[in-house]
């Protein structure tokens, strides 16, 4: 599989056309979100001051987009990642280690300003200007 995955931080800039972003984006390559992006993304809608409002940019915001779900061989990437980074003495939240999983599982750069993912043995990951 060819592409990038979008942590949470980059739907964002997606979703804001943010220049710098978009500039890592190549038009051959389809991007893919994880189910557990969503799931941040509703989780802010929610605990904004405009829910219903916010769910419904979510809504649209994913609509168009190729969902990437965790299986089993997710849970086998993620038991690898979880055990490097506790022996390395380097957490991340589990959330991410989620995400990190379904990356390198379908070998995609991640694209993330989070710089904890580089603790991540096996990840390709990419970052724009942080806001």
């Amino acid at each position: 599989m060819a592409g990038k995955l979008l942590d949470t931080n980059a739907v964002i800039a997606l979703q804001k056309q943010d220049k710098d972003f978009l500039a890592l984006l190549d038009s051959d390559e389809e991007i893919f979100i994880p189910a557990i992006v969503i799931g941040e993304l509703y989780y802010g809608a929610y605990n904004s001051g405009r829910p219903q409002e916010n769910e419904r940019i979510v809504d649209e915001l994913v609509a168009d987009q190729t969902i990437l779900n965790c299986d089993s061989f997710t849970g086998k990437y993620y038991g690898k990642v979880r055990h490097r980074l506790k022996v390395k003495g380097t957490p991340i939240p589990e959330n991410d280690m989620w995400i990190a999983a379904l990356a390198i599982q379908f070998n995609l750069a991640l694209l993330t300003n989070d710089d904890h993912f580089s603790n991540v043995e096996l990840l390709t990951m990419q970052s724009w200007s942080k806001p």
